[in-house]
């Protein structure tokens, strides 16, 4: 896995001394309300969690790829950004796409910036064809990061999904390697 940089963050490969704020965000109610699969509730977990995706980020042949999230400026972790391999086609790799970060750093646009170069890098350095994700209608400012990174909504594509002891509408994205690079800046296309 290769660091990637933007203006602000820096998206890296998960270290031993990012247990404490990883363990902040898997266990903060707020942070996890749309992924209470991946909430932990003790350091124990929240370490098992920190030691999986560094070994991932060894994987030769890793499914899943996920950067942490770093402020550029200070160094501060401050959530996390990056994809799970769902299939191998002979087009390239489908990702299911995820991020998620401290509630204090929320409203700033990290999210989309990360997931920006989180799409660069699937799109240009790892052979991804597709990346799909979703989201809960009601968390409308995931929806919005998907949008502002181009990722389409796939209409008659929602479903329901049992959450919070309801059955809410999931709304499903999706963006093809081909659409991405058209988006792309002329002379800035990487590929």
């Amino acid at each position: 896995m290769k660091t990637q940089y933007t203006a602000r963050l820096v998206l890296r490969a998960y270290r031993p001394e990012d247990l404490a704020a990883h363990h902040s965000l898997l266990q903060d109610e707020a942070a996890m309300r749309f992924l209470p699969e991946l909430r932990t509730h003790t350091l124990a977990q929240s370490r098992a969690n920190l030691e999986h995706a560094m070994a991932q980020a060894e994987e030769k042949a890793r499914t899943e790829t996920f950067f942490a999230v770093a402020l550029r400026e200070t160094g501060g972790y401050i959530g996390s950004a990056g994809y799970t391999e769902v299939e191998k086609t002979p087009a390239g790799k489908v990702v299911h796409v995820g991020y998620f970060y401290l509630p204090a750093h929320h409203g700033r646009g990290y999210a989309t910036e990360a997931l920006a170069a989180v799409l660069r890098y699937a799109f240009v350095e790892d052979g991804v064809c597709r990346a799909n994700t979703g989201c809960f209608a009601e968390n409308v400012a995931s929806a919005r990061v998907m949008e502002k990174c181009g990722m389409v909504r796939q209409l008659g594509h929602s479903a329901q999904a049992l959450h919070e002891g309801v059955m809410k509408k999931r709304l499903a994205y999706v963006l093809l390697r081909h659409e991405w690079e058209a988006a792309q800046p002329p002379g800035k296309a990487p590929i």
